[in-house]
């Protein structure tokens, strides 16, 4: 008895591939972005210690583009795991139980590695 390997067609691969190189290159321009609030005009990292109001609200604000730098900079890095899956022909098969992953699900969040429900089980 031969076990077929459900995959989605080369065609589908390309589809999902564009799609993921053009969230690639937004996410880095808006981690480069965000890198640069995180900089000063001479290009050393903004670093303040004093507490009055002004400088109260540049660290938030700072603070603030650290945490949104750090969830591109993951974000990033999932995009570039799912274009290594592309390239192997493992993309879009849920992690968990080996199905495909639903073609809507991967064009909503084209880096998913698990369907909602398995997604939904491992909470529980």
């Amino acid at each position: 008895m031969e076990t077929t390997i459900k995959r989605y067609s080369d065609e589908d691969l390309e589809e999902f591939k564009q799609i993921i190189l053009k969230k690639l290159e937004q996410a880095k321009k808006t981690y480069r972005e965000y890198s640069n609030i995180l900089k000063d005009n001479d290009g050393n990292p903004v670093i303040s210690n004093t507490a009055d109001h002004e400088d109260g609200q540049q660290n938030l604000s700072t603070e603030s583009a650290s945490i949104m730098a750090s969830r591109q900079e993951k974000f990033i890095k999932n995009l570039e795991n799912a274009l290594i899956r592309i390239q192997n022909k493992t993309y879009g098969i849920d992690r968990k139980t080996g199905e495909l992953i639903p073609k809507a699900r991967l064009l909503a969040v084209p880096h998913a590695t698990l369907t909602v429900e398995s997604k939904e089980s491992m909470g529980k």
